[in-house]
Formats: C-alpha cells, sequence, structure tokens
C-alpha cells in the first residue's frame, strides 16, 4: 500500500498495530512533522521508534534521504520493519538502546525523541550532538518530568527557537443516541533548533 499524498497525518488504522508496542497518533504524527520541519533529501533520527509511524511519515516527506530508527524493543522493530514495507518506504532500523547506537550515527538533518524513557539528559545532548547546524529537534512526551528535564537540558544547550506545545484531542465515536468525543492523553511536543556557531 502506498501513501498517495505528500501531507503527514496517515489515518492510525492504516498501519499495523500491536497492544505491546505504542504508536504515535496520526494528528500528533502531523504535528510533530510540521514542527521537524523537513525537506527532501534530508536525514533524521527517530527515537524510540515503537509502531513506526513516524519513522513512516518521515520517509514520506524526506524523499531520497536517509531515515533511521532506534527502539530497544525487538516486538517494536519487528513493527516498524512491518510498517515500512507496508508502505513501501525503507529506513535502517536498529535494535538497540539509543546511548549505545546514537554515537555510531552520522550527523542529521532532524531528530525525533518520541514515549517515554528514562536517562532523559543523555539522549537528548546525545540527540543534539547529532544535529547539523540548523538541525531540528522534537521531543515528545506524556510525561511532565520528562518535558522539565527535556528543557533544562535544551536551554543548557543554548538551542534556539524553543517550543513547547501541548496537543489535546479527542477523537468522535458514533454511538447508539448520536456521536461522542473521546479525549486521549495530552501530548507535550517540545521542539528546537540547533543555532549556526
Amino acid at each position: 500500500m502506498h501513501w498517495k499524498y505528500d501531507t503527514p497525518g496517515i489515518p492510525d488504522e492504516l498501519f499495523e498495530r500491536s497492544e505491546q508496542v505504542p504508536i504515535t497518533k496520526e494528528e500528533v504524527r502531523a504535528l510533530t512533522i510540521s514542527k521537524l520541519r523537513l525537506k527532501e533529501g534530508f536525514t533524521a533520527i527517530d527515537v524510540g521508534c515503537g509502531s513506526g509511524s513516524l519513522t513512516v511519515e518521515i520517509c514520506n516527506q524526506i524523499g531520497g534521504g536517509v531515515a533511521y530508527a532506534i527502539d530497544f524493543d525487538e516486538k517494536a522493530v519487528e513493527l516498524t520493519r512491518l510498517n515500512l514495507r507496508r508502505f513501501g518506504f525503507e529506513a535502517k532500523v536498529i535494535l538497540s538502546d539509543a546511548q549505545d547506537v546514537l554515537p555510531r550515527l552520522p550527523e542529521v538533518n532532524s531528530i525525533v525523541v518520541g514515549g517515554t524513557w528514562s536517562n532523559t539528559r543523555k539522549i537528548i545532548e546525545m540527540g543534539i550532538s547529532k544535529l547539523q547546524q540548523n538541525g531540528r529537534l522534537v521531543i515528545n512526551t506524556i510525561l511532565i518530568e520528562s518535558a522539565c528535564e527535556a528543557l533544562s537540558t535544551i536551554y543548557g544547550a543554548n538551542l534556539e527557537e524553543v517550543d513547547v506545545t501541548q496537543v489535546i484531542i479527542s477523537k468522535s465515536r458514533k454511538v447508539t443516541t448520536g456521536t461522542m468525543m473521546l479525549a486521549r492523553n495530552p501530548v507535550l511536543i517540545i521542539s528546537a533548533t540547533k543555532p549556526t556557531s
């Protein structure tokens, strides 16, 4: 199956899913992609790729560029590979802890760090070190503690254009009496740019 549009926000139901592996929801993906400011030919890293939904969206934006998807969970890596094949995209999918693999990767234009993880500061610092000048860093989290640590790390690294957006989404569900709205978990999207030194 090929997604025939350039716009992000591929419907969630088009992805292979698993109860054990998280997926970044389509509206959050669309905002994340906009914050990454991707172009054709760019290189990008998806740290904590989960189901691979963001990796697929990144590949859709960068054309002939190179995407790296990292996760320590074997199920997540398998699902990411499956979703990439499903949409006809290729990426370098790596089963590893981000701290072990990031030092071996090249510098890239964009990095997204997703999910909730330990060693927040270390992973973000390593991500920043892999960003080219004017590169974009985006962090998605549902935990306030992770957001606080991410922000202090970003400010400590003197990144520019720092932005924090809280996304609260409700989706409709048809019920016998009409349509109701179901709220999803609020997500914090933190973005910043690595300055030209």
